[in-house]
């Protein structure tokens, strides 16, 4: 589904991402983790199209997106859940929804999607009508996702979904994430909750400064020693 090609990405003259490469097949649980700086939200920003790469290209669903910008990649079946929680403070949980919904290929789908997103998360259901910016962070981060749904996303890529959340809602996120995969949606995911993320994933990719360094599949990187003594303190 998503093929990411050697791809180098710069800040002015710094090279932010080396020849990285990664896949994503249909129906997987991807993650991507790494210390601060990696180079994990840059990975997530290139291939939305906030940033561009200097070489290299980003397939997606056959189609070269890596010059595209981020509206038309979202058409295409993209979505990305940023790790800053955007909301519209001033409107009601239903409208910051329905603003998810604003492109082709979701507007006719809005009110399916809407029942959709209020069974995963029942407490924006509950808060449909309250305006987004008196919602706490935990409720902040449903309706982000929630968000990104709308847009009926094939891949849903999240940069670090639990980060600020209490250990009780990070537990609630990653159930929905698996549910949300499990419904069909191939999730691309960073996280700092590591042991979490690769026990979900099929397969991890380990960055470090701008590069991959390791692969394998969720159980491999979670046995492996590197990732141990660097990631889980172990």
């Amino acid at each position: 589904m998503l093929n990411v090609n050697d791809i180098d990405v710069y800040y002015g003259g710094f090279r932010a991402l080396c020849s990285l490469s990664l896949t994503v097949s249909k129906g997987e649980f991807v993650s991507l983790i790494g210390s601060n700086g990696a180079g994990k939200t840059t990975t997530l920003n290139t291939i939305i199209g906030l940033l561009h790469p200097f070489r290299g290209d980003i397939i997606f669903k056959d189609v070269k997106i890596s010059k595209l910008p981020p509206a038309k990649i979202v058409d295409l079946g993209l979505a990305l859940v940023p790790e800053s929680r955007a909301i519209f403070p001033y409107m009601t949980v239903e409208e910051c929804l329905l603003v998810g919904a604003q492109i082709r290929r979701a507007w006719n789908r809005r009110r399916d999607s809407l029942e959709w997103v209020y069974q995963l998360f029942p407490r924006l259901k509950e808060r449909r009508s309250q305006k987004a910016g008196t919602l706490s962070g935990g409720e902040q981060q449903m309706l982000n996702i929630g968000r990104a749904l709308m847009s009926r996303p094939e891949l849903l890529m999240l940069d670090e979904p639990s980060i600020g959340l209490a250990p009780k809602i990070v537990i609630q996120i990653f159930d929905v994430l698996r549910k949300i995969n499990e419904e069909g949606v191939t999730i691309l995911l960073t996280e700092q909750h590591i042991h979490h993320a690769l026990k979900m994933s099929s397969r991890a990719y380990v960055i470090e400064t701008g590069r991959i360094v390791l692969t394998g599949t969720g159980d491999e990187l979670l046995n492996s020693k590197s990732v141990k003594e660097k990631y889980l303190g172990m």
